[in-house]
């Protein structure tokens, strides 16, 4: 399929997915009545080795993670099908299927495939409401929506980020709907919306200061104030704002969860843009040094592409000695395959 007749396709199905996923009825959960009875033990495993890969991404990038999480999410459907389970237990394979496939997804994604995400992320969708947590489907929503505004379709991070707000807004969880407010806000910058994005970061740091209740899902353990000053960064950049970038992307630094190496690497490059973008050279040289360090150890198409685009931006300044041990490093770090 060319890729105009794929944009066009996948977008009905989106607008269509992201309308009726909580209110379709939820398919039935068939299961073998004579195959092998679930234990809460396996599923607690199951649930352990869908966090750990989580956990792995965050640090180190998706690199190989893509065929894990494939070959994890085939085991589940195997289960699905072939295993015996009451309806607690049913809903709550479902639940990890879920998480799953909407982790899979992202996989994929930050691994360079624009493609093939959201039918990871439809597929989560489905499952989420099979087990009937509305928290997971707002999951799933939550990389719609990156997937929305990173391939130029923001109005679709928009749409999909307040369609998740208006399922939980009666679940008492600040920190999910802090978290898929900056979703939101990062379409309406790419919009050119300044004072709709303003608003959404707003809100956002307003629940994000709340705190976590105990109804926020265990899998967003991620959101906190550095992530809200790092998309608020984003925003101004996209927006361009450069000044306010620089200054929210300082104060991300500070707040930033230090293992989640990846997320460190994305706001920093976003902080060199910034400072070039200012007219503070130096400044940029310095945070793109950092950006190259976090290069040598992460794997992640998405992380190189904001690399690629920030060496871009230092090009035009390679006469300065700042630019010029930046684009030298680089190019060997290239060269070596690093």
């Amino acid at each position: 399929m060319d890729r105009r007749r794929f944009l066009t396709a996948s977008g009905i199905a989106l607008t269509s997915f992201v309308n009726g996923w909580d209110s379709a009825e939820a398919e039935p959960l068939h299961h073998a009545a004579a195959g092998s009875r679930l234990t809460s033990d396996l599923l607690d495993g199951l649930q352990h080795t869908t966090d750990n890969l989580r956990t792995m991404d965050a640090s180190d990038g998706s690199g190989t993670l893509a065929s894990l999480g494939n070959r994890h999410l085939q085991f589940l459907k195997h289960l699905l099908e072939e295993t015996s389970y009451d309806e607690a237990t049913g809903r709550r394979l479902a639940a990890i299927t879920a998480d799953t496939a909407t982790q899979t997804g992202w996989f994929v994604f930050d691994s360079g495939d624009r493609a093939r995400p959201l039918a990871y992320l439809y597929a989560a969708l489905r499952a989420a409401k099979a087990s009937q947590d509305l928290r997971l489907g707002a999951g799933a929503l939550s990389y719609i929506a990156i997937h929305g505004y990173s391939t130029g379709a923001p109005h679709h991070a928009v749409a999909a980020a307040q369609r998740a707000r208006a399922r939980i807004k009666k679940l008492g969880t600040p920190a999910l709907e802090a978290m898929l407010l900056t979703r939101q806000a990062r379409g309406h910058a790419k919009l050119g919306e300044r004072q709709a994005a303003l608003a959404a970061l707003g809100k956002a740091a307003e629940l994000c200061a709340q705190g976590r209740s105990e109804h926020d899902p265990h899998w967003l353990y991620w959101v906190n104030e550095g992530e809200i000053h790092g998309q608020a960064g984003s925003c101004y950049l996209d927006l361009g704002d450069p000044r306010s970038a620089v200054d929210s992307f300082a104060k991300a630094r500070k707040a930033l969860n230090p293992a989640d190496h990846r997320t460190r690497g994305l706001f920093l490059s976003r902080a060199a843009s910034a400072h070039i973008e200012q007219g503070d050279l130096e400044a940029g040289c310095t945070t793109a040094h950092e950006v190259l360090d976090l290069a040598a150890t992460l794997q992640s198409a998405r992380f190189d592409s904001h690399v690629t685009s920030m060496i871009q931006q230092l090009r035009p300044a390679a006469h300065s000695p700042y630019a010029q041990d930046v684009l030298e490093r680089r190019a060997a770090m290239t060269s070596t395959g690093s």
